[in-house]
């Protein structure tokens, strides 16, 4: 598996930080002009789960909000570009 490019991931961290209580997944996708399938990637290596023994970045989080998902900045994400220029 292939790490995020910095352009994406910067751009998907501003795009959440633009909407403090989160995005649904399709408008992202949109906004980004990505496929479902990259979002999910990057979601997933931003998120807090583990991949292949590493620990996630715990910068974002989904949620389900009834029949859909929405993508939000955790905590850690919201400091994320003031601590390490993410």
């Amino acid at each position: 598996m292939t790490l995020p490019s910095p352009s994406t991931t910067e751009a998907l961290l501003a795009e959440l930080a633009r909407e403090p209580d989160g995005i649904s997944l399709p408008r992202l996708c949109k906004r980004l002009g990505l496929r479902m399938s990259v979002l999910m990637r990057e979601l997933a290596w931003l998120g807090e789960a583990s991949i292949g023994g590493q620990p996630g970045a715990g910068l974002v989080r989904v949620e389900r909000r009834g029949e859909r998902s929405f993508a939000v900045l955790t905590e850690r994400g919201r400091s994320a570009p003031e601590d390490d220029g993410t």
